[in-house]
């Protein structure tokens, strides 16, 4: 079966300018020996801004797929990805990653914070490279850290702080340049109960703090009925619960 037979026409989709993200019919296929993998089967849905709804599955559901076609990491086979009312289905490489930098902030299960880095060298890194003014940055990065109980880590390296605080800055470092866009996968899923009830916590109040639409993948579904609605892979699809 050749990659071609997948292709269609452009796909139409409602108009809703109050979305921060809107999904249209997304299909997305991987190229197997035999033929292809379908993950996503014609995803239909819709994040308003300031609003934090938990994306739960089991493994191998589609999530972090589905995750990365929102954040634009990767590109469906067929369908609309629209971001503030605008199609970014089509754009190149380099808009989409110019547009990511501003629009969509990302915290995984693991950091990924630069070791070399500070804590707060870390949350200023991604805002330099938007182009923000380092003394602007800096407040900015400060102010979170802050707020996020890192008072006294300004300073030091990840090697240096306890996997909540590692998790702390690394959601900073995603909310840091303000974005429309806020996607988590399992962004608690490498700490202990406790850890992850508290770093949990402080994620939900500095994203519903700053009015970002929120997409938080997350086995936990206690932790998931604290949002604001559910949704869930099931089959290739999302289903509102």
């Amino acid at each position: 079966m050749s990659e071609a037979a997948f292709e269609d026409d452009d796909v139409e989709y409602d108009d809703v300018p109050e979305a921060a993200l809107q999904l249209a019919s997304v299909v997305r296929r991987y190229p197997q020996a035999s033929g292809f993998l379908s993950v996503l089967r014609g995803v239909d849905f819709v994040l308003m801004p300031g609003e934090v709804v938990a994306l739960v599955g089991p493994s191998g559901s589609g999530k972090s797929t589905l995750l990365h076609i929102c954040g634009l990491l990767d590109r469906p086979d067929k369908g609309a990805v629209v971001l503030g009312g605008n199609d970014v289905s089509g754009l190149d490489d380099r808009t989409r990653t110019a547009l990511r930098r501003i629009e969509v902030g990302f915290v995984y299960q693991f950091h990924h914070l630069l070791p070399e880095f500070t804590a707060l060298e870390n949350v200023v890194m991604p805002q330099l490279i938007s182009g923000r003014r380092k003394h602007l940055a800096e407040a900015e990065a400060s102010e979170l850290l802050v707020r996020l109980g890192l008072a006294e880590r300004l300073n030091h390296r990840p090697a240096e702080l306890s996997g909540g605080e590692q998790q702390r800055v690394a959601i900073c470092r995603a909310l840091a340049n303000n974005p429309r866009l806020l996607l988590a996968d399992e962004p608690t899923g490498n700490l202990d109960p406790e850890t992850s009830e508290v770093v949990f916590r402080e994620l939900l109040d500095l994203a519903r703090n700053q009015g970002v639409a929120a997409l938080i993948a997350t086995h936990n579904i206690e932790l998931a009925k604290r949002m604001d609605r559910m949704v869930e892979m099931r089959m290739g699809r999302v289903i509102e619960l």
